[in-house]
């Protein structure tokens, strides 16, 4: 086993992975619900450093987090087994053990104020204002189920396993010679030559005889196996379930209204547009024909200027910067008239209001039930706690979910039959509330007919579930899916044909046959890529596609298949460039990739080392104590 541990310790992607503890629970998203009791049992020993349930377990559901946000979808328990997470966190955490012991023994070391600091700077503890608020951190940590001694113990370990990664791989400069290989391997491109080989090139394929596909059906059964499925009966506690049962009087409303009045209220707007000139005896004499009967389009003119030119736009008296001209603006008593000659900063201004929006203010009526609602949501928030407690006192009780609801003038509702992905048995995704990945992931960690902690809705609200019913994942008949089964047979048996005429084609090309020749004997479009990268995904080969052009020397031929559809393309490269640059051409992102890629290689050394040096310990009862407790 700790042969396999060491090989899993070597995979990881950054050094950050050794960290392992408490570096931010805000990012972990572990829910108190998890961990209650049972998992103080060392679960790793290194010499006389330990590690509990505890850590293994919070730190297995940060990785499962991390899959769960790649995927897009929160994964289960096996699907987690599947992944190998349980492995890949038990080798982080015999590293992180072996590192620790080399710490104690080499008397390493934290100040108090320092690991106050570090306390301080997690952002999971902070409040609304930035700061440390001792609340959250209390709030926190009872919610993972630790104590502060021991959350202050984990984080002093935690920086000081810190010190001893910074000076093994910190500071790590690439060797000049890795850099110019490096830039001349990944600057290279390369010309290609090639025919796209699809559909057409063969007879379309139709469903064969039931014995085939049947002989099909068994050789893939796994594929077509029904999943578990469960019926998960839910009640949901938000500000809205409860917002329609609270009561607001229209002296509320009023009051709440009149307070905020100016909320309801739109400013006067004008479109404004403005005419500088260069000296005021200009501006006078502009104003003057205008007012003669002029028409303010042809001052414009006259200026040089469009309309376009001197068009403010729509306007509040307090988009103006200047006073002045704001001022003189929303003085100009109906649309259409100009204002004075007003001193600008840039020259003489005058002014044409074309439009008046006048100020206005909605009518109570208007905005009562919009204030109603607000002030309801309000009071749902103060009282949703309440509810809470009593719809747990009528669980405890005795009540069942739904009278429990009831009582509470909530509403039981039930997802049916659904799989651990949210798929109905048809395979269609269901639709339910806006938890419904964290309801269908916990309540396929939890047993038929009993109670759960709920789950969170939103910031402040619950969700209550229970199991009704289990059905048993099983093998499906043949008869069930044979609409699936002929769609992939059929789908194989195209590929597998498409497949066969490429590398046919491919073989007349090695044999002599010019690729052209090819091409227009079997009526195909002959086509060309030029400076193709190494690290491309290219819209007609696809990264595997490109990776099968570089794997060869400058004569390299092959078949490689299209990202999108059933299609090979049968390609020749036709030349290779090699960079010009040399380490210079490297971005400084590939540069920083190089350096924590041999940290990481140090780090992988060293733990592989210390693995060695210290006698390791796993209680694999230990681990499974853990990831049981709910």
């Amino acid at each position: 086993m700790l042969d396999s541990l060491r090989k899993s310790s070597r995979s990881w992607v950054a050094k950050a992975l050794l960290l392992l503890l408490l570096v931010s629970f805000a990012v972990w998203g572990v829910s108190g619900q998890i961990l209650s009791g049972g998992t103080g049992d060392a679960v790793v020993t290194a010499g006389e450093t330990k590690v509990s349930g505890l850590d293994y377990r919070l730190a297995y559901d940060r990785q499962l987090a991390i899959y769960s946000r790649q995927l897009g979808e929160r994964i289960t328990r096996e699907q987690a087994r599947l992944f190998g997470i349980d492995r890949q966190v038990l080798g982080q955490m015999v590293a992180g053990a072996v590192l620790d012991e080399q710490s104690r023994e080499m008397n390493l070391g934290l100040s108090k104020d320092r690991l106050a600091t570090l306390v301080a700077e997690d952002e999971a503890f902070q409040g609304v204002n930035g700061q440390f608020s001792r609340e959250n951190f209390r709030q926190v940590l009872r919610n993972v189920g630790m104590t502060e001694d021991g959350y202050i113990k984990s984080r002093e370990e935690v920086a000081v396993r810190q010190q001893v990664i910074e000076a093994v791989a910190d500071g790590i400069a690439v060797p000049a010679t890795m850099l110019e290989a490096i830039a001349q391997h990944t600057g290279e491109t390369r010309d290609v030559q090639y025919v796209t080989v699809g559909e057409q090139a063969i007879e379309p394929v139709t469903a064969p005889d039931d014995a085939t596909l049947k002989s099909y059906f068994e050789e893939n059964k796994e594929r077509y196996r029904a999943p578990e499925y469960r019926t998960i009966n839910y009640v949901r506690l938000t500000p809205a379930e409860i917002v329609e049962d609270v009561t607001i009087d229209d002296d509320q409303l009023r009051a709440d209204y009149e307070a905020r009045k100016s909320r309801y209220a739109t400013a006067e707007t004008r479109t404004i547009e403005q005419l500088v000139f260069a000296d005021e005896a200009s501006a006078t004499a502009a104003r003057q024909r205008i007012l003669a009967g002029e028409s303010f389009e042809d001052a414009v003119a006259e200026a040089g200027r469009t309309m376009e030119d001197v068009s403010l736009g729509t306007l509040e008296k307090s988009d103006l910067p200047d006073q002045a001209v704001a001022e003189a603006a929303f003085a100009i008593e109906s649309a259409g008239g100009i204002s004075e000659i007003i001193d600008g900063a840039f020259g003489p201004i005058l002014l044409r209001v074309t439009e008046i929006n006048p100020a206005s203010v909605q009518r109570f009526e208007d905005v009562r039930d919009e204030i109603r609602r607000e002030l309801a949501l309000v009071e749902a928030n103060d009282t949703l706690l309440d509810i809470h407690d009593a719809y747990e006192d009528a669980r405890a009780g005795g009540q069942t979910m739904e009278e429990a609801a009831s009582s509470q003038r909530l509403t039981m509702e039930t997802i049916r039959m659904t799989d651990a992905e949210g798929r109905n048995e048809s395979g269609a995704p269901i639709t339910s509330i806006e938890e419904q990945a964290e309801l269908i992931a916990a309540a396929f960690e939890a047993e038929t007919g009993l109670e759960n902690p709920p789950i969170n809705a939103g910031q402040t609200g619950f969700v209550w579930y229970e199991v009704e019913d289990i059905t048993p994942e099983r093998d499906r008949s043949f008869e069930e899916v044979r609409d699936r089964v002929t769609a992939d047979w059929i789908a194989e048996e195209t590929d597998r044909q498409v497949r066969e005429v490429a590398e046919a084609y491919a073989e007349r090309f090695v044999a002599g046959e010019e690729l052209a020749e090819i091409a227009e004997a079997e009526g195909l479009s002959l086509q060309s890529k030029f400076g193709l990268q190494r690290t491309a995904d290219d819209a007609d080969f696809g990264n595997r596609g490109v990776a099968e052009v570089f794997d060869g020397g400058p004569e390299h031929s092959g078949v490689s298949a299209a990202p999108t559809g059933t299609a090979y393309n049968v390609f020749k490269v036709t030349g290779i460039t090699q960079p010009l640059g040399g380490p210079e051409a490297l971005t400084p992102q590939m540069r920083e990739n190089l350096a924590a890629a041999l940290s990481d290689d140090l780090l992988d050394q060293m733990v592989a080392k210390l693995q060695t040096v210290y006698p390791v310990g796993v209680d694999q009862r230990a681990i499974e104590r853990a990831l049981a407790t709910q």
